[in-house]
Parts: structure tokens; sequence; C-alpha cells
């Protein structure tokens, strides 16, 4: 199967660049992404990584004021 693709792929002509664009683009995301997490202020990650918790309470204060 991958002979009939392979195949066609080589009679488009100019599509030996859509992999480099795709490696570009991965890369600048990933690079972009490493860039923020290491510089972002450990004051904001902290807040951040507490949201789940305070919504999780947040529901649990609320249902035990509906059971009273």
């Amino acid at each position: 199967m991958l002979k009939f693709i392979k195949h066609n792929m080589t009679e488009i002509e100019g599509i030996e660049i859509y992999p480099i664009i795709s490696l570009i683009i991965f890369f600048l995301f990933f690079a972009a992404l490493t860039w923020w997490v290491v510089s972002s202020k450990k004051e904001y990650i902290d807040k951040v990584s507490q949201i789940p918790f305070k919504e999780n309470l947040t529901e649990n204060k609320n249902n035990n004021q509906n059971e009273k």
C-alpha cells in the first residue's frame, strides 16, 4: 500500500516542501512553548496549578449547603 502512496507523491511537483514546513511549524511551536514555560513567573504557575482544587472545594461547599 505504501508503494501506491509513494508513487503518487512522486508525481506531484513541489510536494517536498510540505514536510519541511511541517517540521518548521512543529519546532517553532515547541520552542515557543518551552520559552513560555521557562519565562513564566513561579507565582503564576502556582496560582494556575491550584485552580482544580479551588473549583473542587467550591463544588463540595455548594453541595454541602444544598444538602442542609
